[in-house]
């Protein structure tokens, strides 16, 4: 099996634009363009969050899709669970809306529909490549790679800059 892409969020280059939210709801609109997103009722549900920490300091949070996810067993109705592909899911069908689920998550990531009394949560946008937040990001705040990829990427911007450092 491949290595599963996760979303990491550089923390250092997100401006709390809010591209991030706006195409995640799009994306999970029934009419998947902005203005039927505006239109639809019962508005979509955006799963990714930015949390302004200070006043020039945003971070957007995502679902990271926990090892063990706490979610999945807090679960009393068995609506939760992790798919062929290792995304931990919500299956509205079983959901009871007891909210167990939110109150464990570490995150604070997993939604709360009130219209439908069910619970969302962030599932990689199934039907495209990349996800639709990271897509949309315009400074590239949110990454979607492997652990492995990804940890690479880093390592080789860090010596980089290491090795300019010494040479001056």
């Amino acid at each position: 099996m491949s290595q599963p892409k996760e979303i990491f969020v550089k923390t250092d280059r997100c401006m709390g634009c809010r591209s991030c939210i706006i195409a995640c709801a799009v994306a999970h609109s029934e009419s998947k363009t902005l203005f039927g997103a505006v239109a639809q009722s019962p508005g979509p549900k955006n799963r990714v969050y930015v949390e302004w920490v200070a006043p020039d300091k945003k971070v957007p949070i995502v679902c990271r899709q926990c090892e063990d996810a706490p979610c999945m067993y807090a679960c009393i109705s068995g609506a939760i669970s992790r798919n062929e592909k290792g995304i931990v899911v919500t299956d509205p069908d079983k959901c009871i809306g007891c909210w167990t689920c939110v109150m464990v998550c570490p995150y604070g990531v997993i939604g709360r529909n009130l219209e439908t009394r069910k619970a969302y949560r962030c599932d990689r946008c199934p039907d495209r490549d990349i996800p639709a937040c990271v897509s949309a990001c315009p400074t590239g705040a949110l990454v979607y790679d492997t652990v492995p990829a990804y940890s690479g990427a880093v390592r080789k911007q860090v010596s980089q800059a290491l090795s300019k450092a010494e040479g001056e």
